[in-house]
């Protein structure tokens, strides 16, 4: 079974901001090698 588990930060410029980050999601899931499966992106600290 593969797997894949890295961290994003992302710096935003006000309290209450919206930052896409598909196309970083897609390209680690791209690089994982994972052909089938879940992607489970966790917001912490909202």
């Amino acid at each position: 079974m593969k797997a894949l588990t890295k961290e994003l930060w992302v710096e935003v410029g006000q309290r209450r901001e919206i930052v896409s980050i598909h196309g970083e999601v897609e390209r680690l899931v791209k690089q994982s090698g994972v052909k089938e499966g879940l992607c489970l992106v966790n917001a912490m600290w909202i």
